[in-house]
């Protein structure tokens, strides 16, 4: 198998990009690429996309994640993590009591407005903010809707606050321990964090990275690109529609298919990842060879 998904679990250390140069050295292929970012300083699951399936990387990346996030109440840092300086330091969270923990995590739960942190590579007029923030000044940068599907207590141990986060790709967690020690009036930044999960592919799924060099656990844990794309509608067709696909060619199918984004099979294979619009297929990358 040369075109496949793969799970990976990353330690606290290397980059992601590291891991993707690693796993490109491991399974001798140049095609490697991550579909969604882990700072160095967490650990967790990446989705690394191999060969052709490097094309799926869009399908992937905005996909729902889960973390566990240790928060930190005691102090605010200018990266809003546990790498950045200690800018305020604080004693508030000694009068904070599990039960505001809880309404705070109460009050962040739901479609919510997320200022981006500085230490971040989103862009303001052309620039990225971490590179502005670094030569010592500010950009203004504008909140972006969010959405945290569950936001759970799992341990509280003050000043530390364990969390469970579900949500929406796009969501900066280091954010939310600034916004959430910010509400309680306490400090707030991010200790540690682990992925645990991205769509529906779970930590447990993943290889380390020492397993990397090991063909049989590649392979024993690598996703097929039909696995891979589990979360969006199949449509089975026949091999009449699979050479015509296979030419670009949009097709009328008759079977009820919601319109959107469809992952096309036939004999359990990925063809093609196309539109379905007005009943007629409309193939936008193909994975069928003639």
């Amino acid at each position: 198998m040369s075109d496949f998904v793969l799970p990976v679990d990353k330690p606290v250390g290397p980059t992601s990009h590291d891991v993707v140069a690693r796993a490109r050295r491991a399974l001798g292929e140049k095609r490697v690429g991550h579909t969604g970012t882990l700072d160095p300083f967490a650990s967790g699951l990446l989705l690394l996309c191999v060969g052709r399936a490097t094309r799926l990387a869009e399908f992937l990346s905005g996909l729902d994640k889960t973390y566990i996030a240790d928060v930190m109440l005691d102090a605010f840092t200018d990266t809003d993590d546990r790498t950045g300086q200690r800018i305020t330091e604080t004693d508030a969270w000694r009068s904070i009591d599990e039960a505001r923990v809880r309404a705070a995590l109460a009050h962040f739960t739901g479609t919510i407005s997320q200022v981006p942190p500085a230490y971040s590579a989103k862009k303001v007029q052309g620039e990225r903010s971490y590179r502005a923030a670094r030569r010592g000044e500010e950009l203004e940068l504008q909140p972006v809707q969010v959405t945290i599907h569950g936001l759970r207590l799992l341990h509280y141990e003050p000043p530390l606050v364990r969390v469970e986060v579900d949500c929406s790709s796009g969501t900066y967690i280091r954010a939310l321990a600034r916004d959430i020690g910010a509400f309680l009036g306490t400090g707030g930044y991010l200790l540690e964090l682990r992925r645990t999960r991205v769509g529906e592919v779970g930590v447990e799924r993943a290889v380390t990275l020492e397993q990397l060099e090991d063909r049989d656990a590649v392979s024993g844990h690598a996703m097929r690109p039909l696995e891979a794309l589990r979360h969006i509608p199949r449509v089975d067709v026949d091999a009449v529609t699979v050479d015509r696909l296979r030419h670009g060619q949009r097709v009328p199918i008759e079977q009820p298919v919601e319109e959107g984004t469809v992952a096309v099979a036939s004999d359990n294979e990925l063809i093609a990842v196309a539109t379905m619009k007005d009943g007629v297929l409309h193939p936008r990358k193909v994975f069928s060879e003639a």
